[in-house]
């Protein structure tokens, strides 16, 4: 058996309240007066989870396979980014093994939406929900997080073949 490691890292910043963009994480909606600012819906958590898995098998980044120059990915689900990321991995014969992702951020509050981000991610990865860990932590008003200029994502991937 072959085993690769991936990881994978993303940050955006809050848009403007009136922009009304909802904030889209874990392939879920968060509760939130402010979504995140970017060419897709902005959902850091699945794009450092693309990363780490394109990472795993040396297949570049998120940005070289939906570049913001596209308008193809105008708005897009990132979920379906995703999607099409773990194509290219079972494509090649690999399998998640299991992924563990971080989100950094002072507000909103993450851990009443931890278990339906996993929830959907599982599915999306095709594994257990067991395989997939979410977890949150503030930056205690640190640097960009901790002033809620916006968010940071953390993911790390086992593959297997």
């Amino acid at each position: 058996m072959q085993l690769r490691i991936g990881h994978g890292y993303d940050a955006h910043r809050f848009a403007e309240p009136s922009d009304n963009r909802p904030l889209i994480l874990g392939g879920i909606e968060v509760p939130h007066d402010r979504g995140l600012l970017a060419h897709s819906d902005g959902d850091a958590l699945i794009h450092a989870l693309c990363d780490a898995l394109l990472g795993a098998l040396a297949l570049g980044d998120i940005g070289r396979h939906f570049p913001d120059t596209d308008q193809a990915y105008k708005n897009a689900d990132s979920a379906n980014l995703l999607v099409h990321v773990m194509g290219l991995i079972k494509a090649q014969g690999w399998s998640v093994v299991n992924a563990d992702m971080t989100i950094l951020a002072q507000s909103p509050k993450m851990a009443p939406h931890i278990n339906k981000m996993r929830a959907r991610l599982a599915e999306l990865l095709e594994v257990d929900m067991g395989a997939v860990n979410v977890k949150a932590s503030t930056t205690e008003g640190m640097g960009f997080v901790g002033r809620k200029e916006g968010l940071e994502t953390h993911a790390v991937v086992l593959l297997s073949q």
